[in-house]
């Protein structure tokens, strides 16, 4: 079984349990009280600890107990398991294997396609396709079969699947020590001063919206988090970037490049999908526009990824090409710089 802190890379995440939308009638009301009001046998105390804990998101921002619930509002309970035992249900879902064998898989896996069950999403993930395909993954302590990492819903790219419990443990290891190999391409917005840097600063949820992570410069909150990046082409407006992970946060390169100012394309959860640099023009606003169509989601795709194998002890390297929609994007940019420079 994983270690304990080896576990800390892929237990960030939040079911909902319960979600709520006041009626159009809802007087203001203590949202303890509303709670209590619909979850059946929940006692205040416990609801005031769920509060406390920041598990409790009016209109996706945490609040304290004597927060009123007004008409609208929506009300969720977001908790570290699962809701119910009954989650995981085999489905016929086609995976992108790179490579398989007897201990390890190696999947591509596609934008839009979530990891495992959570936030809503409790089917079409890629670990119910997993436990329909593959018999007897092992699970790790948050009940997840064959999973030592992830990447999120919008972000295409590799996953390594642990098909025995020695793999599981041994490639969690690695990724705890750091010494996998985890390659990223990104096009964030705006000109990038330098061609190559470190991002470096506590990743942590925000404190005001759960969903979102923030950067903790002063290290007063969050978890140790390192990015090292590298241009690899400038479009005036925005520049494609090589970004390697030292370490695995939860939205790691969103949540740093936003820091610094450089969110990445299209990412609408960070800002991203609006226009941040370039001209005015209702051409270039269109041309952008264009540009959103053509990759709706955020432009990160997990390019390379490198480990030792757990039982022959051989490193191996797996890439996957860029999809079609960053493709088709970048060249979209590649095709406007060049039409400026005329």
């Amino acid at each position: 079984m994983m270690n304990e802190n080896a576990e800390d890379i892929i237990n960030d995440d939040l079911y909902e349990h319960y979600n709520f939308t006041a009626s159009v009638g809802q007087e203001p009301l203590r949202v303890d009280k509303f709670l209590m009001n619909f979850i059946e046998n929940a006692t205040r105390n416990k609801i005031q600890q769920a509060i406390k804990a920041g598990n409790v998101l009016v209109n996706d921002a945490m609040v304290k107990s004597n927060h009123k619930v007004k008409a609208n509002d929506n009300v969720r309970v977001v908790l570290a398991h699962p809701p119910h035992e009954n989650l995981l249900v085999a489905e016929d879902i086609p995976i992108d294997i790179k490579y398989e064998d007897d201990d390890v898989i190696v999947v591509n896996k596609p934008a839009g396609m979530v990891v495992h069950p959570g936030h809503g999403n409790y089917s079409g993930t890629l670990v119910n396709a997993l436990i329909y395909h593959f018999e007897n993954l092992p699970k790790n302590s948050n009940e997840r079969p064959g999973l030592v990492h992830r990447i999120d819903k919008d972000t295409s790219g590799l996953l390594v699947v642990a098909k025995t419990e020695f793999a599981m443990a041994n490639l969690a290891k690695q990724f705890f020590d750091r010494t996998t190999e985890r390659l990223y391409i990104a096009l964030v917005w705006g000109n990038i001063e330098n061609d190559k840097g470190i991002i470096e600063g506590n990743i942590g949820r925000s404190l005001k919206n759960r969903l979102q992570m923030n950067v903790f410069p002063d290290g007063d909150f969050g978890k140790h988090a390192v990015t090292h990046y590298k241009v690899i082409e400038r479009f005036s407006y925005v520049t494609l970037v090589q970004c390697k992970l030292e370490t695995g946060r939860t939205h790691q390169i969103r949540a740093h490049f936003k820091y610094i100012g450089h969110p990445l394309f299209n990412d609408e959860r960070y800002g991203g999908d609006r226009i941040l640099k370039g001209t005015t023009f209702t051409k270039y606003k269109q041309f952008v526009d264009n540009c959103f169509k053509v990759l709706p989601r955020q432009a990160l795709h997990a390019k390379t990824l490198g480990f030792t194998h757990p039982v022959s002890k051989k490193y191996m390297t797996f890439n996957s090409e860029l999809p079609e929609d960053m493709q088709q994007c970048i060249l979209k940019w590649r095709n406007y710089t060049l039409n400026q420079k005329v």
